[in-house]
């Protein structure tokens, strides 16, 4: 099912804290929500799973509006909220079959399911402890398999693999990317490495307004609007190679690259890179490395939510 909102807003007193919002997530797509703390990723996510109400837009899953009535609606999601509130006295596997019970699943294909979401999350060494005795990543674990058990056709996931070790980490990306191929996925994330690796396409939040939407190397050339060159020049010094480099039409900027000698760093606001080859031929310099260098996408996430 495909998610749609029009013009979110949502405001507490006099902070708006969500502020004209449109986008779209296409079914089968994993969409990564980043933004800085408070930037409204989380009123977002509680807008679109129909917990709270926008002061003004709409919210659509699939071809019907969210709205407070629309309780079928709400179980085709499944939310792991950030804070991932649990009932600690019970035991995982009661706490599965309560939520496949409230989600409405059918009562012969309870049991089925909740064993699917044990293999899933990886839960079977823990399935009979109460919640509350769960350490942090198996607690987390519980929550997701709870958002899941009821097979909902849309995922949203506020920070879940928060509290995770690296080996669980790496188990949970896998498990998104592969409900991925049959659902559609929003998750929000501060590891931006993660957000690359799983997600098909990025939208970054600040201050309540989109400020980039996209693939990791679309926003790396909207965003940035720039390549990063490292080049090798041999022939004379910087007191010499900088002033003309920075002369050259389209460089933004031309440094040293400290601790390597006749090496420089310099940004151009496109990939002409055979500008500074032309330069440099033409004084009689060598150059024994000239090569674009791959923006990371905590430059871009920095520099969206910055300007």
């Amino acid at each position: 099912m495909e998610i749609r909102t029009e013009h979110l807003t949502k405001r507490y007193g006099s902070q708006v804290a969500v502020d004209d919002v449109s986008f779209r997530v296409r079914e089968g797509e994993v969409l990564g929500f980043l933004g800085p703390n408070g930037a409204g990723k989380t009123t977002t996510m509680r807008m679109i799973c129909g917990l709270i109400g926008p002061d003004n837009g709409q919210v659509f899953i699939g071809d019907r509006l969210m709205d407070p009535g629309a309780v079928d609606l709400r179980r085709a999601i499944g939310y792991l909220p950030e804070t991932n509130p649990l009932y600690e006295d019970m035991p995982v596997l009661d706490l599965l079959r309560f939520g496949a019970k409230l989600q409405g699943v059918p009562g012969h294909a309870i049991d089925g399911r909740i064993r699917e979401m044990v293999d899933a999350c990886g839960l079977g060494d823990e399935k009979h402890k109460r919640t509350g005795e769960l350490s942090r990543g198996y607690r987390q674990r519980a929550g997701l398999a709870f958002a899941m058990v009821h097979d909902p056709a849309v995922l949203v996931l506020d920070e879940p693999t928060t509290g995770l070790d690296p080996n669980q980490i790496i188990e949970v990306r896998t498990l998104i990317k592969e409900l991925g191929k049959t659902k559609t996925v929003v998750f929000s994330t501060h590891i931006l490495p993660e957000a690359e690796a799983v997600c098909d396409r990025i939208l970054i939040i600040n201050k309540g307004r989109i400020v980039a939407d996209g693939t990791s190397e679309q926003l790396r050339t909207q965003v940035l609007g720039r390549t990063v060159f490292h080049v090798r020049i041999s022939g004379a010094g910087p007191d010499a190679v900088l002033p003309l480099l920075r002369g050259i039409q389209e460089v933004v900027s031309a440094s040293t690259i400290q601790g390597s000698e006749g090496r420089y760093e310099v940004r151009m606001s496109s990939a002409e890179g055979e500008r500074i080859f032309t330069a440099c031929s033409a004084q009689g310099w060598s150059i024994g490395e000239l090569r674009p260098m791959e923006s990371r996408l905590e430059d871009v996430f920095r520099d969206a939510t910055n300007r």
